[in-house]
């Protein structure tokens, strides 16, 4: 199916790795000109890197040499006004022209919420609720006056399903998801063609899991591999996402084919959520 995005500017945040670097192949794959955010030159250097390599490739059959997409990085931290100015007029790109924007930041660590000061709920209400609507705010209007916008904000399955000691998460990011689910169905935005969604992932083979799996055994005193296995058996699929799966539900949602579909929660778990809504 061809997503209609060729020749499209997008903003991907949280890039160098895990599922921001699915969303940023995804994408590319589709003929996006991407711009990847991570705070880390190097590994965000790798990516772009390996990105370029998969489009050399796919771009080396008939038909498609006349046609080159632009891969660009800005390392920064998005979260801070500089970060954000930085990505937005990134030399070589669109300015504050993106037709998509995918939002996505580390989450907050887990504890117990008797431990968290007003700086630390201060911190990640900055970072996944607040910088994402900062973003929002600087490139909405412009895809609006375009006729085309796509905004995917990564959130986490415990917005659908809140877990204990992940408060901040669930904290942060259902109050993006409330302030979502109102833009999103703002005329001035959905009648001109822009889309607001959240992807909602579960269990996904990241470098995340890798360290709260290693958490957890350390902590119960058993194997990674054991950890690892009772995570898998709750999940009906009986595996972890991979990020590339997850890039390609972002890269559909961003999609022309997509364009009735705004202000929704798409939760990407495996079949792990038990509920019916």
């Amino acid at each position: 199916m061809d997503l209609g995005l060729r020749g499209k500017w997008a903003l991907v945040c949280g890039a160098s790795k895990g599922l921001g670097l699915g969303c940023a192949q995804a994408l590319a794959a589709e003929g996006v000109n991407v711009v990847l955010v991570a705070r880390g030159a190097t590994v965000l250097d790798a990516a772009a890197e390996e990105i370029r390599a998969d489009l050399s490739m796919q771009n080396s059959g008939e038909g498609q040499k006349n046609f080159k997409t632009e891969v660009l990085t800005v390392a920064a931290d998005i979260t801070t006004p500089e970060g954000r100015a930085a990505a937005l007029c990134v030399a070589g790109g669109p300015g504050t022209a993106f037709d998509i924007v995918v939002t996505n930041a580390g989450g907050p660590p887990p504890g117990d919420f008797r431990d968290w000061d007003r700086d630390v709920w201060l911190k990640a209400v900055d970072a996944n609720m607040l910088t994402p609507i900062e973003l929002i705010k600087a490139t909405v209007d412009g895809m609006a006056a375009r006729g085309f916008g796509r905004i995917v904000n990564i959130t986490s399955s415990a917005v659908k399903a809140p877990i204990d000691i992940l408060g901040l998460s669930n904290g942060a990011r259902s109050g993006l998801t409330g302030f979502v689910a109102g833009v999103a169905r703002n005329p001035t935005l959905a009648a001109k063609g822009v889309t607001l969604n959240n992807l909602l992932p579960g269990k996904f083979d990241t470098d995340r899991i890798k360290t709260t799996i290693a958490g957890a055994a350390q902590k119960a005193g058993k194997t990674v591999d054991e950890v690892r296995a009772a995570q898998i058996a709750q999940i009906p699929a009986q595996r972890f996402g991979t990020p590339q799966e997850f890039g390609q539900i972002c890269a559909f949602l961003c999609s022309v084919q997509a364009g009735y579909i705004s202000g929704q929660n798409l939760l990407c778990d495996g079949g792990a959520y038990p509920g019916v809504m």
